[in-house]
């Protein structure tokens, strides 16, 4: 068969148009980015310490941006634009783990109110800060209020509760107290926000861990105090995070998918 130029021309077109991927289907195959939210524990920071979600990657089959920042806590991270940022950047099938609780203790309505105590309660009690008379949430209002608002923009939320400090001080161990109450109120939160939004009990899975290393070695961990981790004690944080996500620990996570093999096996 014999095609004139007229009929032949608008063949190639349209095989060409047909054979050149549209950019919604680009969008639907990338794989989804891993955003960090939290204070110095899961932060960059500077020797000789190091924050867990530095680590991450090296369990992860995904790209991981952490945007945790030192000192922070949920109310001062929301205040400060921290969430709307990330909120901007993700796109539908990212994933955003949560993790705050060092920093949101204590009281907002001191006179010497350092801008991160969150109000007291689980729901929708407001308090006012002591010393610029701002309305003061509670820890699960801001979290809740950020993982809706992430959620609406397509991405999964994690809550990962805080990590706990070095349960092995001066050689005693400390691990079979009750958690930091923020640890329930994150694991709420999931519960909460519902569709979209999972758990991770972090607390639960480094503390089996630590007591599964021993005094001596969780020590080296923590070379200026007892909350900041060494590099290798972040590393070990993070194996944690992965082997829980692996084992449903909470809950399947959005995160599951994505876990490198071997994923780690830190605790029992």
């Amino acid at each position: 068969m014999k095609f004139s130029p007229s009929t032949l021309f608008p063949l190639l077109l349209a095989a060409g148009t047909t054979a050149a991927p549209s950019q919604n289907s680009a969008r639907q195959t990338k794989p989804p980015t891993v955003y960090l939210a939290g204070d110095s524990t899961m932060a960059r920071t500077n020797s000789p310490h190091n924050g867990w979600g530095e680590y991450l990657s090296k369990y992860l089959t995904i790209s991981v941006v952490n945007k945790a920042i030192s000192g922070r806590s949920a109310r001062s991270f929301t205040n400060e634009g921290r969430f709307a940022e990330i909120e901007r950047l993700v796109v539908p099938n990212d994933i955003v783990i949560i993790s705050f609780g060092h920093n949101d203790g204590s009281s907002p309505n001191s006179a010497n109110d350092n801008g991160r105590s969150a109000c007291p309660g689980t729901g929708n009690e407001v308090c006012k800060s002591g010393k610029t008379g701002e309305t003061v949430y509670t820890y699960n209002h801001y979290l809740q209020t950020a993982g809706r608002a992430l959620i609406a923009k397509g991405a999964k939320v994690v809550f990962s509760s805080q990590t706990p400090k070095n349960l092995w001080q001066n050689g005693q161990w400390s691990g079979n107290y009750e958690p930091p109450r923020f640890v329930p109120y994150a694991a709420q939160a999931a519960r909460n926000v519902g569709n979209g939004a999972s758990f991770v009990d972090h607390y639960q899975a480094v503390t089996k861990t630590y007591q599964r290393l021993g005094s001596q070695k969780v020590n080296t961990f923590y070379p200026v105090d007892y909350t900041h981790t060494s590099p290798e004690g972040a590393d070990v944080i993070a194996q944690a995070f992965a082997q829980a996500v692996s084992r449903d620990f909470n809950g399947t996570t959005a995160v599951k998918p994505y876990l490198r093999n071997p994923v780690p096996n830190v605790f029992n």
